[in-house]
């Protein structure tokens, strides 16, 4: 395990909380007020990226399930957490995860750092997030382009972005979420995206006054709602960080205590990513070494079994 325990975790930042003075509290009136909060809140967000910390793989798959939950309710559906993960880790090489699962493949696709934004991409990314495709999409490549070219700040070029496509197709709005996560990476110079914003699509921030709706892309005052949005789901994310900071130390310092042969193989995958099933896909363990293994690191409190299953189970940080 001594690969794992000496890579760049200590780079990780001492404190991943935001100064209560950055967040907004009750009513943000003035985008100036919301943008102040999201730069602080991103400014933060931007040294945990760049520290690039062993846990970062399953912080940004954790984050892709939360995104997906919110995706797949913007498009009709009920499917959580677990339904989701099922569909994806469940489901064969080269078989389809369903619709709602392939929700989460898109984002897990975006979080693995998808390089460009042409109409081949925009194509296949219509297809998992259930998106007609037609003409009037061709040109977001070029949107794409121009704003990123744009001098104006990363957050009012998300919403810029959103906007566009709402008005160009509204129900692509799924979509316009993913794509908006994608641009500010962009903007963001960051190696890969975090997903953030499709999170926060049905939080305070775009409630409409009143609470009795959310807000749309396009609606006034959705600009200043992108940048609270941003500060609450910078905010979730690095608590979230803190989380999973602790639970990957621990299973580390356990892991030592773990005889396998190949271990380090399942370690890597349970750093790496949000969950793993039991057999361990991707090792050279045999189906009883690996049950013996997640067995082991659990009752050593190095993971935990996200299933609630006698079979077919699935562990994670």
């Amino acid at each position: 395990m001594e690969s794992l325990v000496s890579s760049n975790s200590s780079a990780v930042p001492p404190s991943l909380l935001i100064p209560g003075w950055a967040l907004p509290r009750g009513g943000v009136t003035t985008e100036a007020d919301a943008a102040f909060a999201a730069g602080c809140a991103l400014g933060l967000l931007d040294g945990l990226v760049r520290s690039d910390p062993i846990w970062a793989g399953c912080w940004r798959q954790r984050l892709t399930l939360k995104c997906a939950v919110s995706a797949v309710k913007l498009l009709g559906w009920n499917e959580e957490e677990a339904a989701l993960r099922d569909a994806v880790l469940l489901t064969s090489p080269g078989d389809s995860p369903g619709p709602a699962g392939s929700v989460l493949v898109a984002y897990r696709r975006l979080a693995g750092g998808t390089r460009v934004i042409d109409t081949k991409t925009l194509r296949e990314l219509c297809t998992l997030l259930s998106v007609g495709w037609d003409e009037l999409l061709a040109d977001i490549p070029s949107l794409v382009d121009d704003l990123l070219q744009a001098n104006r700040a990363a957050p009012f070029i998300v919403a810029d972005l959103a906007t566009r496509i709402v008005t160009l197709r509204p129900d692509a709005e799924v979509l316009a979420w993913w794509l908006a996560d994608w641009v500010l990476a962009q903007k963001l110079r960051w190696p890969r995206p975090v997903p953030l914003l499709m999170a926060e699509r049905y939080g305070p921030a775009f409630r409409t006054i009143g609470g009795r709706g959310r807000m749309l892309p396009g609606d006034d005052g959705f600009h200043r709602a992108v940048c609270i949005a941003l500060a609450q789901g910078t905010s979730e994310a690095l608590r979230m960080a803190g989380e999973i900071e602790r639970r990957a130390d621990h299973m580390l310092k356990v892991s030592g205590k773990v005889r396998t042969k190949g271990a380090s193989a399942v370690i890597r995958q349970l750093l790496d990513d949000d969950a793993v099933v039991v057999s361990a896909p991707g090792t050279n363990l045999s189906r009883w070494a690996s049950r013996r293994l997640f067995e082991r690191l659990e009752s050593l409190g190095g993971v935990r079994e996200l299933s609630g299953r006698q079979s077919f189970r699935i562990f994670g940080l």
